[in-house]
């Protein structure tokens, strides 16, 4: 019984996290090309931004895309969508670091790349 309990917490804390990593990647990818939540050209590192060969709004909607892909492959794979988005906002929080612009958002991005982590370990135990 007991154990019947601890799976199914498991279960309702994988589904929590699962749904949040495909909600919210979708959400701010789309949010890319309407910039309704924020105006995420500001939070292009200015270094990075002028290596670029297209305005920082091209490359924020190349974001958005690849964002938005990355919430439907958590949808149908969690397993390797976890990974996924674990990797991307670990990448987006180190850019932020390296201009040493919005460490808040950074640090905010590092602890939901290890929640995304997570969701990706447990979904191999339980899917």
């Amino acid at each position: 019984m007991e154990s019947t309990n601890a799976q199914q917490a498991l279960k309702q804390t994988f589904n929590l996290l699962k749904y949040t990593f495909v909600i919210v990647p979708i959400v701010a990818g789309a949010d890319k090309f309407t910039n309704l939540l924020t105006e995420w050209d500001q939070y292009l590192n200015p270094t990075l931004g002028a290596l670029l060969p297209f305005s920082a709004s091209a490359f924020m909607m190349v974001v958005g895309v690849i964002e938005i892909v990355a919430g439907l492959i958590v949808l149908k794979k969690p397993d390797i969508g976890g990974y996924i988005v674990a990797a991307w906002l670990t990448l987006i929080a180190l850019t932020l670091l390296a201009g040493f612009n919005y460490v808040d958002v950074a640090v905010r991005d590092l602890v939901m790349a290890i929640a995304a982590l997570s969701m990706a370990r447990i979904a191999k135990t339980i899917v």
